[in-house]
C-alpha cells in the first residue's frame, strides 16, 4: 500500500544529512530505497541528562528490615499487645514478625487462600485473639461478583507462633466485587471498625454508587463488632449519620468515594486520613467527616465529573489536597508520624503514590494545610504504609516485597551532575547552533502527527549507549479494549522533539526553532504488569539568535507570534505559542497510551528519509540491533497508521488515524480523557462508544447533540469541539490555533458513516 508522502523542509533535511550516523549510501544525491536507512549504529555516550532539575529531596528511602522479603504484600498493621507486626501478601498469606530491625524470622499466621487487600486486629487481641480480614474471591481483577468482596473475622490460637485456622472464619458482611473493592480496615479511638470499600465497578462508577447511601459500596463503614445486631453478626453504632435516614444503610459513615487506598487515624487528633484514587486526573488526601460527601461521582476532587448526576443528601466537601496525574497516578493513604528518629517530622502526616513512587507529608491545624512538601522521589512501589507502636513510619513497597522507611538524604555531592540548564549541555548536540546531532541520536518520523499549531517538527531518539528496546512488552494497564502495545525502553532514554514555525506562512526559509522538548525515561522496579517506569518531559526555549536553548520553569509559558500572511487581513495574524509546563506534557503522554506517542508500532511502521535514502524504519532500527529480539513480522505485515493528510488514502483509514494520534491518548480507557468513549485506530468505530450518545459536558447550544451522528456532522460534538477555541476546545491543552484541515476531514469522514442500522465502515488491523 502506498507509503505516506513525507514533507521535509530544507533546513530539516539540511540537518538530516550530519546525523552522527552512518548512512548507506553516505552522500547519496538522488533519494534511493534501501532495505534499511542506516548502516551501523554508533552509540549514545554523551548524555549529561540525569537527574531532575528541582530541588533535593530532604529524604530518601531505605530497607528496615533487610532480612525480610515478602510476595507482593499489600497491607501492615500492628499486633496489639505484642512486639509484632504483620504483613499480608496478595495471594493470601499473613505472616508475623518481631518489631526488631534485625529479625529474619517471619511465621505464617494465616493462609486465607484468597486475595487479601486489609487486616486489622481486634484492639482487645490478646484477649480474644480476633483478627479481621479484607479479602475478594475474584481469580480475574476484571471479573463481577455479586458477593464476591468481604470482610471476615478469624480465630488466632495463643501461642508462639501465632496461627489461626482458616476454618474459623466468621463473614460479617459481602458485597458486590469488580473493579474497586477498597482495601483497609482500621479501628478507630471508638472502638468501632471502620472499612473502606470502593465503588465496585470497572471505569466512571458505572453503577451510580457514589451518591447512593442505599448500597454500601464507595463508602467508608463504621460498625461494631462486639455488639452483634439482631439479624446482623455486628451492631450499627447509634450515631452514625445516616441511621435514621429512610432508605439508607446505618453502616456508612462517610461517602462518595471512589476508591479510598488505606486510611489511618491520627492517635493525637482523632483525625481519620484517607488517601482517595482517581480515576481520570486527580488525586485527593481528605480527612474524613461524619457523614462526610466528597462528591465522586459528581466530582473528581474540586472538578466536574458528571455534574448532570444527582447528589447525595449531604454537600460535597472538597479534599484537603489534590494532586494532578501529572505527579501522582495512584495516591496510597499514611499515617501522621509521631516516632523518635524523625523529630522534624513530628506530627506530619506522610503518604506517597503507588506509580511514581513519590512520597510527601502535609501539617493541618484542623482548618488548613499549614506545610505541604515532597519527602522523597523513591525507586518503590507504594502500595501501604505501616507504623509501630512507637509512632514509626514504614513504606511497604509492593513490587520488591521489602519494608522501607525514611531516613535523611545525604548532602549533593559537589561533584554530582547538574540537570542542564542549555540545550547545549545535554550532550544531545554536537552543535546545537546548527542543530547538528550527538552521533548515536536516530532520526524519526510518524505516520500520523499530532497536531501543533502548524508547526514543523524534527525529531530525535537518543539510547544510551549500546542499550535496546523491548518491542512490544509494555501492556500496562490492562484490561484496555484495544489498547496496542508499547515498546519498552532503557533507562536514561531521552526523545528529542523541536518545533519550528514559519513567520512567513508557506516560506520554509522562515522557519524558527520556538522550542526542543525531551521526553527523559528512568524504569523503576516492576513487571510489565505495573508498568516500571516514569517519564518526565522538559521545555527547552530558544533564544532569539537561534544559538541555543533555556530550560523552562516547571509552569510552562507563552509566546506572542506575529506571522505574515497574505490570506489574514492586513497581511499578518497574531499567534500565542503555548510553552506546555511539566504536568502539561505528562497530561497527554499518559499511562495507559504507554507515554511516548510516537514511538510505537503504529506510528513508526513508515517509510523514512535518512538524507537520501528511503527505508522503512522498523526495519532500519531491527538491522541496527536496536531490538532486543527480531521483529515477530516484516513490516508489511504489522500494524500501522496512515498520514491523515494524504488524499491518497482512504478516508475511513485517514479520520481513524487522526483520531489515534491526536485524541486516543486521552481517550480510551484509564487515558484522562473526561468521557466514556474510545477512539483508538484498532477497534472499529461502532465500539468507539460515541455513536448517538449524549454528551456528558454540555450541548454547546447544539440541538440534539449528540457525541457522534453518523451522517450528521453538524450535530456531532467531536466535529464542533475540534472547530472552536476557548472553553470546550479539543485539544484543551497547548493548542490555541485551529486544524482546518483535520475539521473537515472529520467532516467529512462523520458525512459519509452510515446512519442508524448501519455500521460504520471500518477496516481489519492485525495486532501481533
Amino acid at each position: 500500500m502506498r507509503q505516506a508522502a513525507l514533507r521535509v523542509t530544507t533546513v530539516i533535511s539540511t540537518a538530516f544529512l550530519v546525523l552522527g550516523l552512518t548512512a548507506a549510501p553516505p552522500a547519496a544525491k538522488e533519494k534511493v530505497r534501501q532495505p534499511y536507512g542506516i548502516e551501523k549504529r554508533e552509540l549514545w555516550t554523551t548524555s549529561r541528562v540525569h537527574g531532575t532539575p528541582d530541588p533535593p529531596n530532604p529524604y530518601r528511602t531505605a530497607v528496615a528490615f533487610p532480612n525480610l522479603q515478602f510476595d507482593e504484600p499489600l497491607t501492615m498493621t500492628v499486633v496489639p499487645g505484642a512486639n509484632r507486626l504483620a504483613i499480608a501478601e496478595r495471594g493470601g498469606k499473613i505472616y508475623t514478625f518481631e518489631n526488631d530491625l534485625a529479625t529474619g524470622q517471619k511465621d505464617l499466621l494465616l493462609d486465607t487462600g484468597r486475595t487479601t487487600y486489609g487486616l486489622v486486629f481486634h484492639p482487645r487481641f490478646a484477649e480474644n485473639g480476633y483478627l479481621y480480614v479484607f479479602m475478594s474471591l475474584l481469580d480475574d481483577p476484571g471479573d463481577f461478583v455479586p458477593d464476591g468482596s468481604r470482610v471476615s473475622r478469624y480465630q488466632v490460637e495463643t501461642g508462639r507462633p501465632l496461627q489461626a485456622d482458616r476454618s474459623s472464619e466468621k463473614v460479617l458482611f459481602t458485597w458486590r466485587a469488580g473493579g474497586h473493592n477498597g482495601g483497609c480496615l482500621q479501628f478507630g479511638p471508638d472502638g468501632y471498625l471502620y472499612a473502606a470499600l470502593g465503588d465496585a465497578s470497572g471505569i466512571a462508577d458505572e453503577l451510580n454508587t457514589g451518591q447512593d447511601i442505599s448500597d454500601l459500596p464507595a463508602s467508608i463503614l463504621r460498625i461494631d463488632v462486639d455488639h452483634p445486631g439482631e439479624n446482623l453478626p455486628y451492631g450499627i453504632p447509634e450515631d452514625n449519620p445516616f441511621v435514621d435516614v429512610p432508605g439508607a444503610r446505618g453502616e456508612i459513615w462517610a461517602y462518595g468515594l471512589r476508591q479510598v487506598w488505606k486510611f489511618s487515624f491520627d492517635p493525637a487528633t482523632g483525625i481519620l486520613w484517607a488517601g482517595e484514587v482517581g480515576q481520570d486526573l486527580w488525586e485527593e488526601v481528605i480527612p474524613i467527616q461524619k457523614g462526610g460527601n466528597y462528591g465522586w461521582s459528581v466530582k473528581e476532587g474540586n472538578h466536574p465529573f458528571r455534574p448532570d448526576r444527582e447528589e447525595g443528601p449531604t454537600p460535597i466537601l472538597p479534599p484537603l489536597v489534590e494532586h494532578s496525574h501529572t505527579e501522582a497516578r495512584s495516591v496510597t493513604g499514611g499515617y501522621v508520624y509521631h516516632g523518635n528518629r524523625l523529630e522534624e517530622l513530628e506530627g506530619a502526616y506522610i503518604y506517597g503514590d503507588y506509580d511514581t513512587g513519590k512520597i510527601w507529608s502535609l501539617r493541618y491545624d484542623g482548618e488548613k494545610v499549614t506545610e505541604h512538601r515532597a519527602l522523597a522521589d523513591a525507586l518503590l512501589r507504594p502500595v501501604a504504609f505501616g507504623q509501630d507502636p512507637a509512632g514509626e513510619v514504614y513504606i511497604v513497597d509492593h513490587i520488591g516485597g521489602r519494608i522501607h522507611h525514611l531516613v535523611p538524604a545525604p548532602p549533593p555531592s559537589a561533584d554530582a551532575p547538574i540537570f542542564p540548564l542549555k540545550l547545549s549541555e545535554t550532550g544531545l548536540f554536537s552543535s546545537t547552533k546548527d542543530l547538528t546531532p550527538a552521533p548515536g541520536l536516530i532520526p524519526y518520523s510518524v505516520n500520523s502527527p499530532l497536531w501543533s499549531d502548524g508547526a514543523v517538527k524534527q525529531r530525535y531518539l537518543a539510547l544510551p549507549g549500546d542499550s535496546k528496546i523491548e518491542y512490544n512488552r509494555v501492556i500496562y494497564p490492562q484490561p484496555s479494549p484495544g489498547a496496542p502495545r508499547g515498546w519498552r525502553f532503557p533507562d536514561g532514554t531521552v526523545v528529542v522533539k523541536t518545533f519550528l514555525m514559519e513567520m512567513e506562512a508557506g516560506n520554509p526559509q522562515s522557519l524558527r526553532r520556538l522550542e526542543t522538548r525531551l521526553l527523559h525515561h528512568r524504569r523503576t522496579p516492576g513487571t510489565d504488569e505495573t508498568g516500571a517506569q516514569v517519564w518526565r518531559g522538559y521545555v527547552y526555549v530558544w533564544n532569539d539568535e537561534q544559538t541555543d536553548a533555556h530550560l523552562l520553569e516547571a509552569g510552562g509559558a507563552d509566546l506572542e507570534l506575529t506571522i505574515k500572511d497574505p490570506s489574514a487581513p492586513g497581511g499578518s495574524r497574531d499567534q500565542t505559542w503555548r510553552f506546555p509546563s511539566r504536568s502539561e506534557c505528562i497530561g497527554c503522554h499518559t499511562t495507559p497510551a504507554k507515554y511516548v506517542l510516537g514511538l510505537n508500532t503504529l506510528q513508526m511502521n513508515k517509510d523514512h528519509d535518512y538524507g537520501g535514502v528511503i527505508a522503512n524504519q522498523l526495519s532500519t532500527l531491527e538491522h541496527l540491533g536496536v531490538f532486543t529480539e527480531p521483529l515477530p513480522w516484516p513490516p508489511e505485515h504489522l500494524p500501522r497508521l496512515y498520514d491523515h493528510r494524504d488524499d491518497s488514502v482512504p478516508l475511513d483509514l485517514r479520520a481513524r488515524s487522526y483520531l489515534q494520534s491526536n485524541c486516543a491518548h486521552c481517550h480510551m480507557k484509564w487515558g484522562g480523557g473526561n468521557a466514556d468513549f474510545q477512539v483508538l485506530f484498532t477497534l472499529p468505530p461502532e465500539e468507539f462508544g460515541l455513536i448517538d450518545v449524549p454528551p456528558a459536558h454540555g450541548k454547546f447550544d447544539i440541538p440534539d447533540a449528540r457525541l457522534l451522528v453518523p451522517g450528521d456532522p453538524e450535530r456531532s460534538l467531536i466535529h464542533f469541539r475540534m472547530g472552536k477555541l476557548g472553553l470546550g476546545r479539543m485539544p484543551h491543552i497547548a493548542s490555541n490555533v485551529v486544524d482546518q484541515q483535520a475539521v473537515k476531514l472529520i467532516h467529512d469522514w462523520i458525512r459519509q458513516l452510515p446512519g442508524p442500522g448501519g455500521r460504520a465502515a471500518s477496516s481489519s488491523n492485525k495486532l501481533d
